[in-house]
């Protein structure tokens, strides 16, 4: 299933359920069929993020480091880091604009 987060101020972020409710974890709100983010509520909830893709960086990095000699230049793309940047970028713009994120199902 799809989530779709928008703002006011930015383009929508559309993601699968399960990374949809792990970021949502991440900032202390729950998946429901609707919910929203306020502004006041993004300069937290931007940390939280920021520090989860950093642990997710640090951890996928020193997993590469191991697996290097078997599998040279091969990126291992398991992180959920990547997927994650666009709702970062858009909660970032919603906070600079002074708008909030709604999500829907």
């Amino acid at each position: 299933m799809l989530i779709t987060f928008q703002s006011s101020v930015t383009p929508d972020v559309v993601m699968l359920r399960e990374l949809a409710q792990y970021l949502l974890g991440l900032v202390g709100k729950r998946l429901d069929s609707r919910g929203v983010i306020l502004y006041d509520e993004l300069p937290r909830a931007i940390r939280r993020v920021e520090a989860a893709i950093s642990d997710d960086n640090k951890a996928e990095l020193a997993l590469e480091s191991l697996q290097f000699s078997h599998e040279r230049g091969q990126e291992s793309g398991s992180g959920f880091s990547q997927p994650a940047w666009p709702f970062l970028d858009m909660m970032r713009e919603a906070r600079e604009h002074n708008a909030d994120i709604i999500w829907t199902l």
